[in-house]
């Protein structure tokens, strides 16, 4: 992927990654890892790491600013908040699709607007501000996204 595709990215993002390699990570669906001549990271860690921090984020937020909600009550307002549809949309919003590495069967199928391949994506990228970050700046970057 071009440096220069990749700044427009950041500039949506408005995050500028340090450690590239995590956003190209995150970028990169396992279809285009295993047809690479050589072996590739591609982003199902990265987007199982960003699922649980931004259901984190979410519950602290909930948690915090809302203090006479019961736990079920909690739980079905962070189950509206965040989910495949939201984070489909918001990861349209950024225009994502685009910057995907995908093999070549994921593209001929549009893969990179199904709407969870979008959504695995944004989570990924969640994932990646995280490990080169801290918690602080991807709880801006979760903020933002709303």
């Amino acid at each position: 992927m071009k440096k220069n595709n990749l700044s427009k990215l950041e500039k949506k993002l408005g995050y500028k990654f340090t450690n590239k390699h995590l956003l190209t990570t995150a970028l990169t669906h396992k279809t285009y890892a295993f047809e690479a001549q050589t072996p590739l990271e591609y982003n199902e860690r990265l987007e199982f790491l960003g699922d649980s921090i931004l259901n984190f984020v979410i519950s602290e937020q909930l948690y915090q600013t809302n203090i006479y909600f019961s736990e079920g009550e909690l739980t079905r307002r962070r189950a509206n908040m965040v989910n495949n549809n939201m984070l489909a949309d918001v990861a349209m919003d950024l225009n994502i699709g685009p910057f995907l590495l995908m093999g070549k069967g994921e593209l001929k199928q549009q893969g990179s607007k199904n709407r969870t391949n979008l959504a695995n994506a944004l989570e990924a990228l969640i994932g990646a501000i995280y490990l080169d970050s801290d918690l602080e700046t991807v709880q801006s970057f979760i903020f933002r996204m709303k």
